[in-house]
């Protein structure tokens, strides 16, 4: 459904990246486009993009920033293919499964979760803001990734065609939720940055399969780690 007053809310304290903090970004456009989340990037007074193959930072700079949402727009000098992109939530359905790809506490690896509903999130802190949210239910992650998904923000969320759905932006560890933007939110940024990225999907995504496809996205560098400098 549509967002509605009575969605359950979430709080968040937002924080400006501080140095060697890190987070996820993938690609967009193969000119060296990526989307992140705002807080992964907002802060920096440098930004690199890690080179998975031989650990080499290139250097990125901050393209566009939401005013209403956690999403980012980085530049680099060339990139990889993009990712494809499905923002018609018209076809997302309660429970549906979500797959997170990204660095979570700096290192690779991968979240299932299934979809519960809509969650408006109400920033303070850095940044005060109030945007609609999609709320996932966590099922399954990595083997042997325990505690905090730091890290794994800004990264995108698939759905089970291997589409792009939304930038993870927010954990509740003690309730077990995932949060990612709403399609409107990333919308409205592509919109604003006069951008219509268009790209392919990974792969058919199963929770039984999500490591071989998110270590093959990882080495082409369409999903990199963001570190702040």
């Amino acid at each position: 459904p549509a967002p509605s007053p009575y969605d359950d809310q979430s709080m968040v304290e937002a924080q400006r990246a501080g140095p060697w903090s890190s987070g996820t970004g993938f690609a967009i456009g193969d000119n060296g486009t990526w989307l992140t989340a705002r807080h992964v990037a907002l802060g920096c007074e440098r930004l690199g993009v890690v080179n998975s193959q031989d650990q080499e930072l290139v250097a990125a700079s901050l393209a566009y920033v939401s005013k209403r949402a956690d999403v980012a727009i980085l530049r680099t000098q060339g990139g990889p293919e993009p990712l494809a992109l499905d923002l018609d939530e018209n076809d997302l359905q309660i429970g549906a499964m979500g797959f997170h790809i990204g660095f979570p506490q700096g290192q690779p690896g991968e979240v299932v979760s299934r979809l519960i509903g809509r969650e408006l999130m109400i920033t303070e802190g850095a940044w005060r803001g109030r945007e609609n949210t999609l709320a996932w239910a966590e099922v399954s992650r990595s083997k042997g990734l325990r505690g905090t998904l730091g890290g794994l923000s800004g990264g995108p969320a698939f759905d089970s065609k291997g589409n792009v759905i939304g930038i993870t932006i927010a954990e509740s560890l003690r309730r077990g939720r995932i949060i990612t933007t709403s399609s409107d939110s990333i919308v409205q940024a592509l919109k604003d940055a006069r951008l219509s990225p268009k790209g392919d999907a990974i792969a058919p995504l199963r929770s039984d399969d999500i490591a071989r496809v998110a270590n093959r996205v990882r080495r082409d560098l369409k999903v990199v780690q963001i570190v702040c400098l």
